[in-house]
């Protein structure tokens, strides 16, 4: 078991964050040294963590993430600058949106098929799909690279706090949510709906599409469910405190 780094500000959150960026690669959600989640860590969301710049997700570690003053115009100037991309788009979310506690960007396989096709909504056809219903934007304006222009005009496509998950068209996709759990496991479900959709759409079979007032009751549903993200972070970093992995030192 890791022992915790009491000299390092915001321990708990830290290793959570860590521990999501080492299942996003098991998973092979990650891409190369590219992609970026980070996590509010004062209460007007200004200052945030977030991954150092070419750091692969499989090697994460809790006491290696930045943490960033949003307000800084200097931050690129550092000697541990971030990526550029990510101060760009996080810089941008966590200055306009503080609602977004959390952000996680990435390229997905099947989400980034999804934000390659002329129509890149996700429809209802199934209890996953639905959780997203209404719940998620589609960016149809992709104007290159997510500097610090374009990661602004991102941003503004989350004033709406119940729209928690934004389809990047030609790009990825995004979520945004209270805790690293939270986001994690919306992030998770995404993929898995994603999949599901793209699958479907290959059997050339017409599709099985929720009626409206169906997707909205099982998305509240969802919403309500008694317990599901805080369990399953809690039992990843289980299963990768049993296997000795040092993502929380």
């Amino acid at each position: 078991m890791n022992a915790p780094l009491t000299n390092i500000a915001h321990w708990a959150e830290r290793c959570d964050l860590a521990a999501a960026f080492r299942w996003t690669a098991r998973l092979n959600m990650h891409e190369a040294v590219a992609n970026h989640f980070s996590l509010a860590t004062d209460p007007e969301g200004r200052r945030f963590l977030m991954n150092p710049n070419a750091r692969h997700f499989a090697l994460m570690r809790a006491s290696e993430l930045l943490e960033i003053d949003a307000d800084d115009p200097d931050t690129l100037n550092r000697p541990d600058a971030p990526d550029p991309t990510a101060w760009g788009l996080h810089g941008a979310i966590h200055r306009a949106c503080p609602h977004a506690r959390c952000v996680m960007h990435v390229h997905s396989i099947h989400a980034t098929v999804l934000a390659s096709l002329a129509d890149s909504r996700l429809p209802p056809i199934d209890q996953n799909c639905a959780m997203f219903f209404n719940r998620h934007v589609v960016d149809d304006g992709y104007g290159g690279m997510a500097f610090e222009e374009e990661g602004a005009r991102c941003a503004t496509l989350l004033a709406d706090p119940k729209v928690k998950t934004m389809v990047m068209g030609n790009h990825g996709v995004l979520i945004i949510g209270e805790t690293v759990a939270e986001t994690f496991n919306r992030l998770y479900y995404f993929e898995r709906a994603a999949e599901t959709y793209i699958r479907a759409l290959q059997t050339g079979r017409p599709l099985r599409i929720l009626p409206d007032a169906v997707a909205e009751k099982t998305a509240r549903e969802w919403e309500d469910y008694p317990s599901g993200a805080a369990e399953h972070l809690a039992q990843l970093r289980e299963i990768l405190d049993r296997e000795g992995s040092d993502y929380a030192s």
